[in-house]
């Protein structure tokens, strides 16, 4: 019997844990769950037969390395920062190991002794990173085999709520980490390329550069740039690549609504606000504004912003609450973006029965044969529950197939990886196809640029 170490037992963790547990029997397999929290643990396993739960304080150093050793396998389901001393102690006892997050420069750092001891450390085997990854590496990979050459490659994803969820006016809900939300786009300029040339979108303008998507199945969205989206083009082996953008999907108008909260300064996690823990919801957001001694807030923010009073961004912040008087922060010695998270997450917390939904949306551009063509692929899901979010699918899915498969002994390369190839992703992709995850590519007319973003 082999046995598998999943560390973290987390929102992400639902989908990943039932996968394993289900192939359990038919693959010998032993399932352990560690987690900080015994019961979250407990409640994963669900008293499957072929499933233990453990309490596991990861800065334990004695009781993680138990714990490892004790594996053939061990996925971190844990922040990326955790991952470094867990990969440390599978390095120590030979174990091959599994993240969905991006390959940091230190874990990088230990590929010569992870290649030489023959493990495999697979990275960025969620949804983004992950799911995009290889869902692109395989349409790239066959342009690239009909002889095609690439001239352009964009990607999108978002998590959003579903249709039959989206009750608010600002058409969004938090399916993921509220404070990555709220700090997004910061610590630098984004950054990609337009037809050969490079370009920089600075934070503070980031919102107002956005773009309309269209997704079939799904309606229409909008993107925003990423901070970086040049981390990956040797990687994808497109260093002559013209055109290589990499985005966030949102609702039509989120991103003008969202920024409101970054030209007032509410986004901001550098300082502190004094007196935070009594502050009001309408001094917090008066303290952003002007003097006046008559002028109300309400008055002072839609002339700052020059905002009028029937515009549809108005009720948009109408109902957040950011005037009342009677809401209080309750937090002491506060940053302007965790009393901003904390607002919204009065207002755009999940309920028991909302439903989540993944949308992703690739774009290849590319001549063959003299001519120029272009391919969408896109990709839709809905979550079932508040348990098997399509968030938990997406992520927790392809981190599962491929533990498994490694542990088979199909994925078997050494060293600090991620799915790009052939042989990790086509065996991924097709299984995934079974759990609802799947993309649908059409052709639409070469455009090689996009007139508003430049």
């Amino acid at each position: 019997m082999k046995t598998i170490l999943i560390i973290g037992a987390g929102k992400s963790s639902s989908s990943l844990i039932s996968y394993l547990l289900n192939k359990s029997s038919q693959e010998n397999l032993h399932v352990i769950v560690a987690d900080l929290s015994l019961k979250d643990a407990q409640d994963k396993i669900n008293n499957h037969p072929n499933g233990s739960a453990i309490s596991l304080d990861i800065h334990n150093v004695e009781n993680r390395r138990k714990a490892v050793k004790s594996a053939d396998i061990i996925i971190s389901m844990l922040p990326a920062s955790l991952h470094l001393e867990v990969a440390k102690d599978c390095l120590t006892y030979g174990k091959h190991m599994v993240t969905a997050s991006y390959i940091s420069p230190s874990m990088q750092a230990l590929n010569d002794e992870v290649t030489a001891k023959g493990l495999v450390f697979m990275n960025e085997i969620g949804l983004d990173p992950g799911i995009d990854h290889m869902s692109a590496m395989q349409v790239i990979d066959r342009i690239r085999e009909q002889g095609g050459k690439m001239l352009l490659f964009e990607s999108f994803t978002g998590g959003l709520i579903a249709p039959e969820s989206d009750n608010n006016s600002w058409n969004y809900k938090f399916t993921w980490n509220p404070r990555n939300v709220v700090v997004a786009g910061q610590g630098g300029a984004a950054k990609f390329i337009q037809e050969g040339q490079y370009k920089y979108i600075p934070y503070h303008k980031l919102f107002r550069r956005t773009e309309i998507l269209n997704v079939e199945g799904f309606g229409k969205f909008e993107g925003l740039a990423n901070r970086d989206s040049l981390n990956y083009r040797s990687i994808y082996g497109l260093d002559d690549i013209l055109t290589l953008y990499r985005g966030t999907i949102r609702k039509v108008g989120f991103s003008r609504a969202w920024n409101v909260f970054v030209q007032l300064g509410m986004t901001d996690d550098s300082y502190v606000m004094e007196n935070s823990e009594n502050m009001s919801y309408r001094d917090f957001t008066n303290a952003f504004l002007a003097y006046h001694p008559t002028d109300s807030v309400e008055i002072k923010l839609r002339s700052y912003l020059k905002i009028e009073q029937d515009d549809t961004m108005w009720e948009k912040l109408l109902e957040l609450d950011l005037f009342n008087p009677n809401k209080k922060v309750g937090l002491k010695n506060a940053t302007p973006a965790q009393i901003l998270e904390k607002i919204l997450k009065d207002k755009w917390t999940l309920q028991p029965n909302d439903k989540d939904m993944i949308v992703m949306l690739h774009k290849f551009g590319y001549e063959l044969n003299g001519k120029k063509e272009q391919i969408e692929s896109s990709m839709g899901v809905i979550g079932d529950d508040q348990t098997y979010t399509a968030m938990a699918k997406t992520v927790g899915l392809p981190v599962a197939i491929a533990t498994l498969k490694i542990l088979k002994g199909e994925i078997n390369i050494p060293g600090v990886q991620l799915p790009i190839t052939k042989e990790v992703y086509t065996p991924i992709l097709k299984e995934l196809e079974e759990y609802g995850i799947h993309f649908k590519e059409k052709k639409v007319p070469y455009l090689g640029y996009n007139p508003e973003r430049i």
